[in-house]
């Protein structure tokens, strides 16, 4: 065997070791690669999975607040009702009564109770005008109340009526058989029976302001 045959084989295999060699560097780079990427993946999956669930559950924490105010709004509407100044009764929905009383002497109670069905108010007294008087009869301002009378459904207020003086000494006595009561602020009047049909009056007639109570009324 010559010199040059074995220098070419030696060569041949130098080669061939630097190729496999290179080649398993290649492979083995490659295999880093993908396991570095893979990982990367699940650590970009992770963290975005991650920020799901943060928003996810911020976005849960919101709703359920906008709800817990919704709920509230509605609780609070729920106490106020309408939310709306109460009004005054409107006289189309009151009905109004006069009856005779016992005690004190020549006096009627005058009733007005509530048909509609929300609250409304009675302010003030009521405006009297019997048969075609030309002014309203006079109120008695001692008996003003500490607040407006409201009534609720089905609820009633109370005006004492004097209908004249029990010693005789009031003057332009007369007998009247109609009666019509304004609200305070309405244009409206309700038209009253009378008991018996008539009433004796005379100069000294007066009504009570709109009373919560009947006793208050005739005190």
């Amino acid at each position: 065997m010559s010199i040059s045959t074995v220098n070419a084989r030696t060569v041949r295999t130098a080669v061939a070791g630097v190729t496999l060699m290179a080649a398993t560097l290649t492979l083995a780079a490659c295999n880093n690669d993908d396991a570095g990427g893979v990982k990367r993946s699940g650590s970009a999956e992770s963290s975005a999975a991650a920020d799901t669930g943060s928003d996810s559950k911020g976005g849960d924490k919101q709703d359920t607040t906008a709800g817990g105010g919704a709920d509230a709004g509605a609780q609070e509407g729920g106490k106020n009702g309408s939310g709306g100044k109460i009004g005054t009764c409107d006289p189309s929905k009151v009905t109004m009564t006069a009856s005779k009383v016992s005690r004190p002497i020549n006096h009627l109670l005058l009733e007005a109770t509530n048909n509609s069905g929300v609250t409304c108010e009675l302010p003030g007294f009521p405006a009297l005008r019997f048969d075609d008087a030309q002014a309203a009869t006079p109120v008695i301002e001692e008996s003003k109340p500490q607040a407006v009378v409201s009534l609720a459904p089905g609820k009633s207020g109370y005006a004492g009526i004097l209908t004249s003086s029990a010693d005789g000494s009031g003057s332009e006595g007369t007998k009247v058989s109609e009666l019509s009561v304004f609200l305070e602020g309405k244009d409206s009047a309700t038209s009253v029976s009378l008991p018996g049909g008539s009433v004796y009056i005379d100069s000294s007639a007066k009504v009570t302001y709109w009373q919560s109570e009947s006793a208050n009324a005739l005190d």
